[in-house]
């Protein structure tokens, strides 16, 4: 099985005076020799996070959390991941439609190939 690597654009959600149109560069990886389970989430200048990929699907749809991790809808195009971690909270913005081909991407990477 392969691996699944996709970039993506987010924003983050801060008090802070960001520009609203400045997006930040996000990998999302999916690798089921590893853990066919788990997707990642790297961040710039930050680890990157494992959680359930079954969390994800689910957080599209209605919000849903697990330990350090939190996703749930905004509106009819956005979704927002939420990491917590001793250091703080992130929260990220991303379009609903960039995590739904990557979570489709995952699923095709670990189908069992039929002979």
């Amino acid at each position: 099985m392969s691996v699944v690597e996709q970039y993506a654009r987010a924003h983050i959600v801060s008090d802070a005076d960001i520009a609203e149109d400045e997006a930040i560069p996000v990998v999302l990886r999916y690798d089921p020799d590893a853990d066919p389970r788990s997707v990642r989430v790297g961040l710039p200048g930050t680890d990157e996070w494992t959680f359930s990929r079954a969390l994800l699907e689910q957080g599209l749809r209605a919000p849903a959390g697990s330990g350090e991790v939190r996703v749930w809808p905004c509106g009819r195009v956005q979704a927002v991941l939420e990491f917590h971690s001793a250091h703080g909270v992130s929260v990220v913005q991303f379009e609903q439609k960039a995590l739904l081909r990557f979570l489709r991407r995952t699923y095709m990477a670990a189908a069992p190939v039929r002979s």
